[in-house]
């Protein structure tokens, strides 16, 4: 175990010692006790994400339409590219 030292605020020190008395507790089990609340309560954050990078371009082959139709095709609502060509 590690001995550590703190400084707490006279009312907090107050407060604290008071829950250790009604408790019956040593002072420092009530600390050990809040500080295991607080880690719970504040499990470890996930790691920093990566840097995005978007994925490769695959190479999908000649374009099916002539370039002059593309606007057209684009723009049409029901648009479902077709299978084979």
């Amino acid at each position: 175990m590690t001995k550590t030292q703190i400084q707490l605020p006279d009312p907090l020190y107050h407060e604290v010692k008071r829950v250790a008395n009604e408790l019956d507790w040593p002072l420092a089990e009530v600390l050990r006790r809040g500080a295991e609340y607080m880690v719970r309560c504040h499990p470890p954050r996930a790691a920093a994400p990566q840097e995005w990078k978007p994925p490769q371009p695959e190479h999908l082959g000649a374009f099916k339409a002539p370039f002059s139709e593309w606007r057209e095709l684009a723009n049409e609502p029901n648009f479902e590219p077709q299978e084979g060509g």
